[in-house]
C-alpha cells in the first residue's frame, strides 16, 4: 500500500524532534548550543552537516546488518573500486547520451555481453537496455508480447489478452496484468510441482494468449522451471492447434547463473521460442541495486512502436524504457563487474555461492526436525519445513529467534492449493562465506535448543515475512 505523509513504518508514530547534545558530533562543543529539529517537517534553518549525518546514521543502525540478510537476493557487498567508481559516476543521468557518450558505451557494451551469454542469434546487434530492476525489465518484455499479440490478432475489441504463469511468479507479473489489462492465467501448485510445467501450460494457452513467463529461479524455493520442455509443449501446440506463443524468461536470478554454472541447461535464446529474457544485475549480477536489464531475440521481437526516438537536448535519442532519468552508476558498476570477473571469476563467485548453499542445506538437514524443499543446487537458494511430526513450535518461531541473534531468515507459506506449507527460506550471496555459515548454523542449534527445552503446550510461533 502506498505510504502517505501521516504514516509511519515504524510501530508507533510520535513526532518526536531530533535532539542532538551539543558536545556530540560538533567540530566545537563550547561554540555550539543542543539542537532540536523536527522528524516530519522542515526545519526553519540548517544544522551542521556532520550532525545531520550522524543522527541519520544513528537511526539507520536500526536496520540490522545487510550481510547478515539472508531473505534478500540483493547484492550486500561490492569491491571498494566498484564503490568508487559509482560514487564518480553517481550524478551522471542515464537518459543524457549525448552529455555521457562513454556511460552510454558502456550499458551498450553490457546488452553485448549479455546476449553472448544467453545465445542471441546476433549478439553484435542485440536489442536490449537497462532499468531499475527486474519489475521495470518484465513490464516491458510484457508489453512487447502484449503488442505482438494486439498486431495478430488486430483490435476486435471483444478479445481478451491473457499471460500464463505458475504461481510461483515475482508480484511485478501480478502487476503488469493489472497495469496493462491483462488476464492472468495462473497456474496454482500441485503438491510437490512447486511451479510452472510443461504440460500445465499447454493446457493453459489459447488463441489470446500473449506469452508465457518461465522462471529460472523461482523465490518460493530456488528451482528452475523446464523452460526447454515448456517450449517443446508449445512447439506442439503449435503443430496441432496452429496457435504461435512465445516465451519470455524471468531470470531474475538464474539468467546470471546457469549460464556459469549449468552451461549445458537450454534454457535461452538457443529456444526459438524464447523472446525475451530479463535478470537483475543487482542480483546475482553482483552489482549494487537498483540495475536490470531486458534483451529481446531480435529486432523483430520488440515492437518499433514502443521505441520512442525523442529530440532531447539537442540529440536524437532511442528510449524504451519506463524510467527516463535515472543514475548511470549502476550500469557502470554491471560493466565493471563483467571487466573484473570475466567468465571464470563469475563462474567461481556464483559456485562458491552454491557450495555454500548445498553445504548449508545439507547440514540443517541432518540437524532432524527439518525437512528439505529444495537443496541449493540450481539458485543458491533453498527452503525448508518442519516434520510432520514437529507439533511444539513451527518456522515462524524459528524465524523470529533468529533475528533476534541478527539473521534476517524469511518464514512465509506457499500460495493457493499448497498454503498448509509454511517454510523457512535461505539465500547465499557473494560474501556469505563458509565461516558465517558455521556461524549461522551455531545460532539455528541455539535456536532449536531454546524451542525444544520449552515445556509442551500451546504452539510457539511468530510473525510471517516473505515478499522478496
Amino acid at each position: 500500500m502506498p505510504l502517505h505523509a501521516g504514516q509511519s513504518t515504524q510501530p508507533e508514530h510520535r513526532d518526536q524532534p531530533h535532539d542532538a547534545n551539543p558536545f556530540f558530533g560538533m567540530a566545537n562543543p563550547a561554540q555550539g548550543s543542543a539542537i532540536s529539529t523536527p522528524k516530519n517537517a522542515l526545519a526553519d534553518g540548517p544544522v551542521e552537516a556532520d550532525v545531520a549525518y550522524q543522527l541519520i546514521r544513528d537511526e539507520l543502525l536500526l536496520d540490522g546488518s545487510a550481510r547478515l540478510n539472508l531473505a534478500t537476493f540483493v547484492t550486500t557487498w561490492m569491491e571498494p573500486q566498484a564503490g568508487r567508481l559509482m560514487a564518480d559516476c553517481v550524478d551522471k543521468n542515464m537518459i543524457d547520451k549525448d552529455e555521457y557518450p562513454q556511460t552510454a558505451e558502456l550499458e551498450r557494451r553490457c546488452v553485448a555481453i549479455l546476449a553472448d551469454l544467453w545465445h542471441a542469434p546476433d549478439a553484435g546487434s542485440a536489442t536490449g537496455c537497462s532499468t531499475t530492476g527486474s519489475s521495470e525489465a518484465c513490464m516491458l518484455g510484457g508489453m512487447a508480447l502484449k503488442r505482438r499479440w494486439r498486431a495478430r490478432v488486430g483490435d476486435d475489441p471483444a478479445r481478451k489478452p491473457n499471460l500464463v504463469m505458475g504461481a510461483n511468479v515475482q508480484v511485478c507479473w501480478e502487476k503488469f496484468c493489472r497495469y496493462w489489462d491483462v488476464e492472468p492465467r495462473v497456474v496454482p501448485m500441485d503438491g510437490d510441482r512447486f511451479h510452472l510445467d510443461a504440460a500445465s501450460a499447454a493446457a493453459a494457452v489459447d488463441e489470446d494468449t500473449i506469452g508465457v513467463v518461465a522462471i529460472l529461479g523461482s523465490t518460493f524455493d530456488g528451482s528452475y522451471e523446464p523452460i526447454a520442455e515448456i517450449a517443446a509443449a508449445l512447439d506442439e501446440v503449435q503443430r496441432t492447434r496452429g496457435i504461435d506463443v512465445p516465451i519470455h524468461v524471468d531470470g531474475a536470478s538464474g539468467g546470471m547463473i546457469a549460464p556459469f554454472l549449468d552451461e549445458e541447461l537450454v534454457w535461452d535464446f538457443r529456444l526459438p521460442r524464447v523472446a525475451s529474457i530479463n535478470t537483475s544485475g543487482h542480483k546475482y549480477g553482483l552489482v549494487y541495486p537498483g540495475v536490470g536489464w531486458v534483451l529481446w531475440r531480435d529486432a523483430d521481437a520488440l515492437p518499433a512502436d514502443l521505441i520512442f526516438n525523442v529530440n532531447y537536448l539537442g540529440g536524437q535519442m532511442p528510449t524504451f524504457a519506463l524510467n527516463f532519468s535515472r543514475p548511470g552508476s549502476e550500469v557502470v558498476a554491471q560493466y565493471y563487474t563483467f571487466f573484473r570477473l570475466g567468465r571464470s571469476g563469475y563462474r567461481a563467485v556464483q559456485q562458491a555461492s552454491r557450495d555454500v548453499a548445498m553445504f548449508l542445506a545439507d547440514e540443517i538437514e541432518r540437524l532432524g526436525p527439518f525437512s528439505l524443499i529444495s537443496r541449493g543446487d540450481q539458485l543458491p537458494v533453498f527452503a525448508f519445513t518442519t516434520r510432520p511430526d514437529i507439533t511444539g513450535w513451527d518456522v515462524f518461531a524459528v524465524s523470529r529467534l533468529l533475528r533476534e541473534r541478527g539473521w534476517q531468515v524469511p518464514a512465509y507459506t506457499f500460495p493457493e492449493n499448497r498454503q498448509d506449507l509454511a517454510v523457512l527460506r535461505v539465500v547465499c550471496r557473494n560474501g556469505f562465506s563458509h565461516d558465517l555459515a558455521e556461524m549461522f548454523l551455531a545460532d539455528l542449534k541455539a535456536a532449536l535448543a531454546e524451542l525444544q527445552s520449552v515445556t509442551p503446550g500451546a504452539p510457539i510461533s511468530g510473525p510471517s515475512g516473505f515478499r522478496h
